[in-house]
């Protein structure tokens, strides 16, 4: 090492040197000392790198800024790692976008619930012991119209709960259609197998008779399980039995039929969409139906199981019950969304719900004023308001377009894909799509409380160029 270099280094403020700087004590006081150390020991070891390399300028500049880039790592750091986004895709359950968006009088309940204690498992007029079954499930089973119900960590949870429950060590026959694969390689094949069950295939990809299930039950065959196909659908040459001569199949056979639907709707929902609903299966015959609570419920996340008494009772049994039950927030939140559907209101008060009733009309009125206040305030932007298609999303009503109104920008000095990088950085983050060189926004899935936001974050992304 140099003279010069170890002259460089012998200027290098020791760590309790740059704490008694003014604006270094406030930030400790703001983030507390050892969050301000451990952000502060890498820019003092890049400045220790440049003054072995002998670069004084850049020693003297990397010092001088010290104090902002110590105050910039501070913040980003302390800045939560999940955060609300205006969802702008028009994918109305976008599962990496956290799915369905809770009414505000859920989220309400959970934080009442979150930040005080509560009668989760006490009984309030008995003075004792209560379960947490009370709470959501009873309004489950009357929208249903089933015997029992219960709750778990999401629905693949509860598909195992219910084939360990019923089929463990036996068969569960399954039609070859139906051994579907979803989002994070959840495939039906696997949760048997951890399940304890074997698999028991029948029929062809795209047919299966009821004959095939006739002659694959036998002695060892524990379960029938129906599997909603999820995100695809086959088409043209297709068969699969009615789910109620399944049933009656099952019942002859003296098997529990379980359904897993998957985004379970719970209501009617607008054409074109068509999903069956679990009250539907119920009295189809199914004995169980299996589904989730943030896709078509539009509530949080969640495995809603509800059929038969003894069914239901049996997996609440089961020692995997308690490792997969849900917490007082998913409660509380459940609750208020299946109070919403109580009342017939869900197309007024829940907004996955809601967002689904839009017409192409509805969203048009909204993208038209936004379009014509953009244009003016941006300089070369075409903002066109054109026809096109949302899509539900989240495994439901697979290849269903629903017809929507886009809002479609370009702008010469801006390209799409960049637009688009810019919303995402932005405050709050706008996630959108890019079709071909235009950025495409779809206001279905924005609330209308979100539009001033909307546009001050658009007119912030198109002025940054």
């Amino acid at each position: 090492m140099s003279r010069s270099d170890t002259d460089l280094r012998r200027r290098l403020p020791s760590v309790d040197e740059v704490l008694r700087d003014g604006a270094v004590r406030a930030l400790e006081a703001r983030h507390g000392r050892e969050m301000l150390l451990r952000q502060l020991r890498p820019l003092l070891d890049e400045a220790r790198g440049l003054a072995s390399g002998g670069d004084e300028s850049a020693l003297q500049a990397a010092l001088a800024v010290l104090p902002a880039r110590l105050q910039a790592r501070l913040e980003s750091a302390a800045a939560p790692s999940l955060t609300g986004v205006i969802n702008a895709t028009g994918v109305v359950i976008h599962t990496n976008l956290g799915r369905a968006p809770l009414p505000a009088d859920a989220a309400a309940r959970v934080a009442a619930v979150a930040s005080s204690y509560s009668n989760l498992e006490f009984d309030l007029a008995k003075g004792e012991r209560g379960s947490r079954e009370t709470h959501a499930e009873g309004r489950l089973r009357g929208l249903v119209g089933a015997e029992a119900a219960l709750v778990v960590n999401n629905n693949a949870a509860a598909v195992l709960l219910a084939v360990n429950t019923l089929a463990e060590g036996r068969e569960v026959v399954v039609s070859r259609g139906e051994l579907v694969e979803i989002g994070g390689s959840f495939r039906i094949p696997d949760v048997l197998r951890k399940a304890g069950a074997r698999l028991r295939e029948v029929g062809t990809t795209n047919r299966t008779r009821l004959a095939d299930y006739e002659a694959a039950i036998g002695p060892d065959t524990a379960l029938v399980l129906k599997v909603h196909p999820s995100n695809f659908r086959i088409v043209g040459f297709t068969e699969a039995p009615p789910l109620g001569e399944l049933a009656a199949l099952a019942r002859e056979r003296s098997l529990p039929l379980v359904e897993d639907l998957g985004s379970g709707a719970l209501c009617a929902l607008p054409p074109p969409i068509e999903e069956p609903t679990v009250a539907a299966s119920l009295q189809a015959g199914a004995d169980l139906v299996t589904f989730s609570g943030d896709k078509l419920v539009g509530g949080p996340q969640a495995g809603l199981a509800a059929g038969r008494r003894s069914v239901v009772d049996a997996m609440r049994r089961n020692p995997l019950y308690r490792a997969l039950r849900v917490d007082k927030m998913t409660v509380a939140a459940l609750d208020a969304v299946l109070a919403s559907h109580e009342r017939g209101r869900a197309a007024s008060e829940v907004p996955a719900v809601q967002m689904l009733w839009l017409s192409a009309e509805d969203v048009r009125r909204r993208a038209q004023p936004l379009a014509k206040a953009l244009e003016a305030e941006v300089p070369g932007l075409e903002a066109a308001v054109v026809p096109g298609s949302s899509a539900v999303g989240g495994g439901a009503a697979p290849g269903v377009e629903v017809p929507t109104t886009l809002l479609a920008l370009s702008h010469p000095a801006r390209s799409a894909a960049r637009l688009a990088a810019d919303l995402r950085a932005g405050t709050p983050p706008v996630v959108a799509r890019v079709a071909g060189d235009r950025l495409v926004l779809d206001l279905r899935t924005v609330r209308p409380d979100e539009d001033p936001a909307l546009q001050a974050a658009l007119r912030r992304a198109l002025r940054q160029g």
